[in-house]
């Protein structure tokens, strides 16, 4: 099985989120059904098979949230050596040529993406193009309105 990268606040998320399906989640759903059996016939009980299909949920996100977690490679960005470059976990600002706007992003895994944090995947069109280039490379990403141009202001591992 390939390693997956992910950041190490990406980690203690996943793992926060399988701590509450484990603790929280799969004991409420078992009460679920537990209180639906007990009203008798279940072939016509919509509580039961709403319970059932919530359980189904609950016990598949657990095994991929664990199956995650047993391929992730984690990296603190702050313990990366990439003398400037950009790599897995940096935080990059960037000027686009084109209007002159400034953005930050950082490059995390495809769990952790979330773009209006400034949290970008590695395997998005941006992020492919910001890899292995330096502080005043520009970027060309390819995007659905034609080419666009960034300049790498500043690289940092936070």
């Amino acid at each position: 099985m390939s390693t997956i990268p992910i950041t190490r606040r990406g980690a203690e998320k996943l793992k926060a989120e399988l701590h509450k399906l484990k603790t929280v989640d799969r004991p409420w759903v078992i009460n679920a059904i537990a209180e639906a059996r007990a009203q008798g016939d279940l072939s016509e009980n919509a509580e039961y098979e709403a319970a059932k299909d919530r359980q189904g949920f609950i016990e598949g996100r657990i095994q991929e949230i664990e199956g995650k977690l047993s391929a992730a490679q984690i990296i603190d960005p702050a313990a990366v050596e990439a003398n400037g470059r950009v790599v897995f976990g940096s935080t990059v600002e960037l000027e686009d040529q084109a209007t002159g706007g400034a953005l930050k992003y950082q490059i995390v895994g495809e769990d952790e993406a979330d773009l209006k944090q400034g949290l970008i995947n590695i395997g998005s069109p941006i992020a492919r193009a910001l890899i292995g280039k330096e502080e005043g490379d520009t970027a060309e990403v390819q995007a659905p309105g034609g080419v666009r141009r960034y300049e790498i202001v500043k690289v940092q591992y936070l």
